[in-house]
């Protein structure tokens, strides 16, 4: 086990250098030029020139890319075009943020989207089943920040039961900072939870057409038993899989919903340095976000052997 994740790691080494190569090359080639931003309206030519000699712009492109990964191998991401802080400490400012908006908004989503898609598969070609099929597409069909503008009307604005934008730390209250999550919580797992409770269902109609499960209930084990300890069980690992993949959804699904409920968090952080262009922050977020989807990924990997002991690395 341990060897095995020793290698995951290292294999994960080329796949950040891919990652680091694709994002510097798309920034550096995208249209725009934070040096105009930052000479202001009035600047002349030679005040643009300057400033990109300043900040280094006016180097080759290799000479840049290589200048900055040598850095960033060193713990440096760099530092801000526009604000002068360094990189690492804009993300950690906005990491608590996110990183709670996303920790609840999968507890939510498999909350409600396993037990979901189990009882779908039960009731199949039942109106049970079709009931719940309606709300799944409705649900992966519907973007989120659209789910997001019709909760914050109706929980907030309406019914005034939960704050609409802002973020209330940890430190400052537990349930201060949970009430201004929930409502983003749950428009960010919307399509999460469309995604799971399809993909639950089809995985467990497959399960529950094998032959154990007939033999189970041949010998008069209780519907319960069949369904939580036999089929779901033995449909986790598929589950795990696309629960582990849907975190990509959060990811991206982060940049909006923070942006519509006002959390300062890396969503916000990334839209307003893509609206400045501020290259160095751009390139830092995107690492780390690449970073713990394949982090992500080793840990499902590593589940699998807890739900499927054939399973051996």
């Amino acid at each position: 086990m341990i060897a095995y994740v020793l290698r995951r790691i290292l294999s994960a080494i080329p796949v950040m250098l891919f990652v680091a190569f694709f994002v510097f090359a798309l920034l550096s080639f995208a249209p725009g030029d934070p040096a105009a931003l930052l000479a202001g309206e009035n600047a002349t030519p030679d005040d643009i020139a300057r400033i990109r000699a300043n900040l280094g712009l006016d180097q080759p492109f290799f000479t840049r890319f290589f200048h900055w990964i040598w850095h960033v191998l060193h713990g440096d991401l760099g530092t801000s075009l526009f604000t002068g802080q360094t990189v690492g400490h804009m993300i950690a400012q906005r990491l608590a943020p996110t990183f709670s908006l996303m920790v609840l908004t999968m507890i939510v989503s498999v909350v409600i989207a396993i037990p979901a898609g189990a009882w779908a598969a039960w009731w199949h070609n039942r109106w049970n089943d079709r009931l719940v099929m309606l709300w799944a597409v409705l649900s992966f069909s519907i973007p989120s920040f659209v789910v997001g503008y019709i909760l914050a009307w109706i929980f907030g604005l309406k019914l005034r039961w939960l704050p609409v934008q802002g973020y209330v730390p940890f430190d400052q209250g537990l349930w201060a900072s949970v009430q201004t999550l929930i409502l983003p919580a749950f428009a960010l797992g919307s399509v999460y939870v469309g995604l799971i409770t399809r993909f639950t269902r089809s995985t467990l109609i497959e399960t529950l057409s094998q032959d154990y499960v007939r033999t189970a209930r041949a010998k008069g084990v209780s519907n319960r038993r069949i369904l939580f300890r036999h089929a779901l069980k033995n449909a986790a690992v598929p589950i795990v899989t696309v629960v582990g993949s849907g975190v990509a959804l959060l990811i991206s699904g982060t940049v909006v919903t923070e942006t519509v409920f006002a959390i300062p968090g890396l969503g916000r952080l990334t839209v307003d340095a893509i609206l400045r262009r501020d290259y160095p922050v751009i390139q830092g977020v995107i690492l780390l976000f690449s970073f713990l989807y394949v982090l992500v990924n080793l840990a499902v990997d590593l589940l699998y052997t807890v739900f499927d002991p054939r399973i051996k690395y």
